[in-house]
This record gives C-alpha cells, structure tokens and sequence, in this order.
C-alpha cells in the first residue's frame, strides 16, 4: 500500500515538475488564500467558495441576457428545457476543470501546450482568444445599452467610455482575490433579487413553464429556434470559464498531497455546483421574464430597450409597470457586465501564460483585448447609425461563435480528467468520461449543422 502511494505521489510530482519549470498559473494569486485548520464542513465550504462565484459569472453576462431574454418572447418557455441541458454539462466540465487544476497543478491551458507540438498550441491559443474577445463584444454591447439606458448616453459614446472599465478592474486587483470574489458574489445576490421580483410581478403561467424544462423536437427541427438554442448554449457553457476554473481553484492553500487534494476537489465542486445553480435560475428568470411579458404579443419586442421600456408600461405590462423596475434592469445590466470584464481579463492572463508562455501587466492586457472588442461593435454601430437591433444582433451571433469553439475546449478537457497517468486515482471514471465525449461529439456535429444552415439559410 505504501508503494503504490509513493507511485502515485510521483505521479502528482511530475506535473508539478511542469509547473514550476514555466511559472504557476496566475503566480501572484496562485496559493494564497488560506484555509482553516481542522474546521467542520461548513466553515471549510465557506473558505473553499468564491471561484465558483467568479465562475458563474461568465454564465450570466449580457449575452445570456440577450439569448434568454430572445428565447422567451419569441418560443415562450420552450427554451427552458435548453437552459436546464446547458447548466448540467456547464455543471460536469467545471468540476472536472476543477479537477485537473487540483490534482495536476496545471490549468487546462498548460496543459494543453504540454500535450502538444507549438503550432498547435498557438492555433488553440488564437481561438481561444478570439472566444474571449466574443465575450467582451457582449460586455461592451451590455455596458453601452445599460449606459443609454440610465443616462441618455450614445450608443457609440457609451462603447467608447467601456473601454475605460479597465480602470476598475485594476482598483480591484489592488484589495486581494477573496475581496474580488465577495464583490462579485455581491453583484450576482443583486441580479438575482431584481429579476426574481421582476418575474414574480410579471406572473407567468405555471403550466407552460414547468413543461418548458421538458425537451422538445421542435428545437431541432425549427432552424431559427435551433440557432437560438446554440446561442444559449455558447453563453452558458463558455469556453473560457473552463480555463479560467481550472486555475482560479489553486488559490487555496490546501496540502498538495492525496488527501488535501482529495478535500479541495470535493469543495471545489461543491462551490462550483452551489454558483451554477444560482446562475441557472437567474437565466431561467431572465427567459421566463421575456416569455411572460412579450411571447405572442404582435410587436418585435424582446431587446433589452424593449423589456425596459415595457417595465415602466403600463399598456404592456399592466399594474406592475414601473419606472423603478425599468432602473433596476438597467443598474443590473450594467452590473453584470462589469462583473464579466473581471472574468474576462483573467481568463485571457491564462491562456496567454499557459498557451504561449507569454505574460504581460495585467493593465495592457486589458486595454488590448478591450480596444480589439469595441473594434467591430463600433464598425456595427457607425454602419448601422446607431440602431440598437443591429447591435444586439452581433450580441446574439457572439455566443453562437462561443458555441463553435467550445469543443477545442471540451475536447483536451475529456482526455487529460480521464487520463489515469496525469490524474492516478481522480481520473474520470467510466460513466463521467463517455458522458463527456457524448457531449463534446454532440455538440460538434450541431456546430457543423449550424455552420451549415447559416450559409445555406435556415
């Protein structure tokens, strides 16, 4: 038995090898929040909590506000079924990110580039990019409505002063990670009391939306309801999350032996599980808020200007109308885009160090991938003068592109968790690893079709 425990220690050791040879993931957070020493359940899951929140957040940016929103007005609560699908494989991939972050010491970017040849990894490492940058388009777009919105800005003047959020993130990186993730956890306790009494006002109909979460064959057969169900897709299950979860986890500093690791998966993906869940439901609120309010109405309704102006309507939604409402959707727009700039920035840190071993301050890292995300929703707003739909259109074609690429994620993901000679005694077991490929396969194939059937028509 003491063998084949030192066996599997040297194992542990030989990642860390790698690790320490290219630098940890996100070095000057990697290892420092503390944890209680011999604490009970409860006090440990509160000391192991935050990158789940942190996590989460990417789950609910403004581009599952447009996608969720979308899918009610327009099919009702059919589209629940698809945020229920999305959150359960949101809610396997990120404890196996956890996972391989844990056990291995690697973040799924670094390991990625030691399983593979540089081209590739370089290849890997400009699509990932490119999905972080679609996330941020959705950040700009949310951050300039939600500033139109509340003050009268522009479109374009509202873009150009995103840019500036940049500003933010660096105060926040100044007052420690566990500050940064109790800030966020705030926010997401905020949008989630805004819209909850907002759907309550808004009395949906119990029936239809309990049968919602029953898949239906008309998602796949309907090509503009299956492009839709895509986009929900690409903006819950995002692929940046997964690299970002896979090296946040190593912030705690728990025993890197079998046992402590053993603990930090178990609460990791507690933490994990808890914040999914609370981002499921604020993604089912937003789409049951659409459903309730604009599904079957004669008007093309279903932007986030139209739900603002109909909260403050009483022609539309009757009693509840109020301006109140109107402010708090815009105050929790604006939130949950600030929220995601933070996510975003540190998943782009990551997957530079890990993909092509490359660092840089995190301030010019910021302002790159911001001034390259306002590029093409500017070219949209100039081109179009301005027009909110077109906007959101964009909005709504990022998170299909995070769809396309979430497999070149997936897929490195599935081989490294189920590999028994990176991971020892917490590789996958069986049902976990075929449940993962079922799902990277899957999604692969409804890629293509969508690909397809976007230049064909659907």
């Amino acid at each position: 038995m003491k063998a084949m425990t030192s066996s599997k220690e040297a194992a542990y050791e030989e990642s860390a090898i790698f690790t320490s040879a290219n630098g940890a993931s996100l070095e000057e957070i990697n290892n420092t929040v503390s944890l209680p020493k011999n604490a009970g359940f409860w006090k440990k899951l509160a000391a192991f909590s935050g990158p789940g929140a942190l996590v989460a957040v990417g789950y609910m940016d403004p581009g599952n506000w447009i996608t969720s929103i979308q899918g009610g007005s327009q099919f009702g609560y059919t589209l629940l079924s698809v945020i229920l699908l999305s959150n359960l494989i949101a809610m396997l991939l990120q404890g196996m990110c956890a996972k391989l972050g844990i056990v291995t010491g690697m973040d799924l970017a670094q390991a990625t580039r030691k399983a593979t040849s540089k081209p590739i990894a370089i290849v890997l490492w400009i699509l990932t990019e490119l999905a972080i940058m679609a996330t941020d388009i959705a950040e700009v777009i949310g951050g300039a409505i939600a500033l139109q919105l509340l003050f009268h800005i522009p479109l374009l003047v509202g873009v150009l002063i995103t840019t500036f959020d940049v500003l933010l993130l660096l105060l926040l990186t100044r007052v420690g990670f566990r500050k940064i993730e109790a800030i966020v956890a705030t926010l997401i306790a905020t949008i989630f009391i805004v819209f909850l009494y907002e759907v309550i006002l808004s009395n949906p109909s119990m029936g239809p939306l309990l049968r919602g979460f029953i898949p239906s064959t008309e998602i796949a057969t309907n090509g503009h309801m299956l492009l839709l169900a895509l986009g929900i897709i690409g903006a819950t299950v995002m692929p940046h999350n997964l690299y970002l979860h896979s090296s946040i986890v190593q912030t705690r500093q728990f025993e890197r032996n079998t046992e402590g690791k053993r603990e930090a998966v178990r609460f990791a993906t507690i933490d994990s599980n808890i914040q999914l869940s609370i981002a499921f439901v604020i993604n089912c609120l937003l789409l049951i808020l659409g459903a309730a309010l604009f599904f079957g109405t004669t008007s093309d309704l279903g932007r986030f200007t139209d739900l603002y102006n109909a909260l403050s309507d009483n022609a539309i939604v009757g009693a509840i109308a109020s301006p109140l409402l109107s402010t708090l959707f815009a105050v929790a727009l604006l939130a949950s885009g600030q929220n995601s700039t933070i996510t975003g920035t540190l998943s782009g840190q990551i997957v530079m160090e890990g993909f092509i071993e490359m660092k840089m301050p995190t301030w010019l890292r910021r302002i790159i991938t911001r001034l390259l995300a306002i590029v093409p929703v500017i070219i949209c707003v100039i081109i179009y003068g301005g027009r909110e739909d077109a906007v959101e259109k964009l909005l709504l074609y990022t998170q299909v592109f995070l769809s396309i690429q979430l497999p070149f994620a997936i897929i490195p993901l599935t081989i490294f968790t189920s590999s028994k000679k990176l991971m020892g005694e917490f590789a996958n077991p069986a049902w976990m690893k075929y449940l993962a490929w079922t799902i990277a396969i899957t999604l692969t194939i409804l890629n293509c079709f969508l690909i397809y059937g976007t230049f064909v028509g659907l």
